[in-house]
């Protein structure tokens, strides 16, 4: 292949598929290679603060490529009832209270309106730049499906009627924070 290479850290599967599937539909000159690396979850007060540093950190750990584009990912869940929470700490609550807790600390909530940030943190030649995708809607009552990972199963996005975790992949790209994200990353790589 004589295309760009574009390399993709992360542990998570559901992750990758999620973006080798947009790749692939969006441009056949790029190539998704999965680096797949368990790396420490920082923390901090945003998703860009947290996918720069987390990228530091892996780049000093790495070999890299002069000429290739290597990226990670970080997404929040934002809920308006909460105050954002639990935004930038999303991962760390989903391992302790899980969307089952999520649920319990809205159980008197009427207002369920939230949004999904992504945070894409690319490096290329010495430089790191940063691409957000946002996508808007609420939190359901119950979970449901039985697709994707982390929040999906309470997160239904605007102009739909199912859970994230009810769609499957091409679904799900439709609305994805995420998809976002990776669409304006993989626009500028196309124009650099």
């Amino acid at each position: 292949m004589n295309g760009k290479i574009i390399r993709f850290i992360t542990s998570n599967k559901h992750k990758f598929e999620e973006v080798k599937s947009l790749v692939e539909e969006r441009n056949s000159d790029l190539e998704l290679l999965w680096v797949k690396l368990k790396y420490p979850e920082l923390q901090g007060n945003s998703l860009a603060e947290i996918a720069i540093g987390s990228l530091g950190t892996v780049l000093s750990a790495l070999s890299t490529e002069e000429n290739e584009y290597y990226f990670l990912e970080d997404a929040g869940l934002f809920i308006k009832a909460l105050n954002g929470f639990p935004g930038p700490y999303s991962s760390y609550v989903f391992e302790t209270l899980g969307w089952e807790g999520i649920l319990s600390l809205l159980w008197n909530k009427d207002d369920r309106d939230a949004e999904f940030r992504s945070v894409c943190a690319v490096y290329f030649n010495g430089e790191i730049r940063t691409f957000t995708g946002t996508i808007k809607g609420r939190i359901s009552f119950q979970g449901k499906g039985n697709e994707g990972f982390g929040f999906d199963p309470i997160f239904v996005p605007d102009g739909a009627e199912k859970t994230f975790a009810e769609m499957n992949i091409e679904e799900k790209n439709n609305f994805s924070h995420r998809v976002r994200s990776v669409s304006l990353m993989i626009d500028w790589i196309l124009n650099t």
